[in-house]
């Protein structure tokens, strides 16, 4: 398949990108000023409902742009990579070995992986899905060839190889990948090898977990905190322990797929599982993980607007997006 990146057509102001501007809240806190590059990736091949590749629209039209920039950051939205239309391309059956649409979720991968390389040396890549198969270009692209921490949170821990995999779906698969288990199509995105040490992987909210999947986790030592621990501890307890794991890492990644939350206040989501975070334990969570300081990158993924209800998981996203950039209530 024919690569479809061609480039960006216009540039990030430089004159921004060699400082850290600080700006003052009206109440006098001082925030970081961020240069901010939005990325995106309305894939829908990795799994099998359809209307998540207008996910990065539905954000934009959330005011994800005009958010960002009421907190002071500057936000440089960079359009979206070329993605095929499913019709378009022949899926082979699980049951005949097939991984769905496998050659062109690496070709949208690599895509992604340059475009994100190709923004400015200090720019914050916020990068739209899309099903989760994104993450597999968007932590590599961020990574820049260096060790990088990974706090996935997400209903599920998207830990299966194809030998694991009930359903052959890619979605399900891009943390596995990323840690170095599954096809070496998609292992060896960019460069050979893992992108991800697993013991520089931490889980949050999970609630679903296939049998294949909790094997292989314990087997390589990844940090799970599911919906026990979280009701168990409390977020402040867990947001303390996953920036006490990434403290003095230079690379810092959030994947926030919107299904962690429940599904009562995000229904537009394809693979919806009861029991999920609340309103408050979500921001929550992204106001810690703001005041810690160690987030360099950041995906959403997962938002349906065929199955939302008047864009509201899109608006949610938006806002924890918000709150994981320096919104607080006072």
């Amino acid at each position: 398949m024919a690569r479809a990146w061609t480039g960006f057509n216009d540039s990030y102001p430089t004159d921004l990108i060699e400082h850290e501007v600080r700006v003052l809240e009206p109440g006098g806190r001082l925030v970081r000023m961020k240069q901010i590059g939005v990325l995106g990736v309305p894939m829908d091949l990795g799994q099998g409902r359809r209307g998540v590749d207008m996910g990065p629209s539905a954000m934009r039209y959330g005011r994800l742009q005009e958010v960002l920039e009421g907190l002071g950051h500057h936000v440089h939205d960079y359009g979206d990579i070329k993605v095929p239309v499913v019709e378009s391309l022949h899926r082979q059956p699980k049951e005949q070995g097939g991984m769905g649409y496998l050659e062109a979720i690496r070709t949208v991968c690599l895509d992604t992986i340059e475009a994100l390389h190709q923004m400015p040396a200090g720019v914050f890549p916020i990068v739209l899905g899309g099903d989760h198969s994104i993450a597999m270009g968007s932590v590599t692209g961020a990574s820049r060839g260096e060790r990088i921490g990974v706090i996935w949170v997400d209903a599920h821990a998207d830990f299966n190889t194809p030998q694991t995999s009930p359903s052959g779906n890619i979605h399900g698969m891009p943390l596995a990948h990323l840690c170095g288990l599954g096809d070496p199509r998609l292992v060896d995105l960019s460069r050979p090898g893992a992108k991800v040490r697993p013991e520089d992987v931490v889980l949050v909210g999970i609630r679903s977990l296939d049998t294949g999947e909790v094997k292989l986790l314990r087997e390589r030592g990844v940090t799970v905190f599911t919906m026990k621990e979280i009701d168990v501890q409390g977020i402040p307890a867990i947001a303390e322990q996953v920036a006490a794991q990434f403290d003095g890492f230079a690379r810092v990644h959030v994947s926030l797929d919107a299904d962690v939350l429940d599904p009562e206040i995000a229904p537009g989501v394809g693979t919806p599982v009861a029991g999920g975070l609340t309103y408050r334990e979500a921001h929550l969570l992204m106001e810690l993980l703001a005041d810690a300081q160690i987030v360099t990158s950041l995906d959403l993924v997962e938002v349906n607007p065929i199955l939302d209800i008047a864009n509201r998981t899109a608006r949610m996203m938006v806002e924890l997006a918000s709150s994981l950039l320096g919104k607080k209530i006072y």
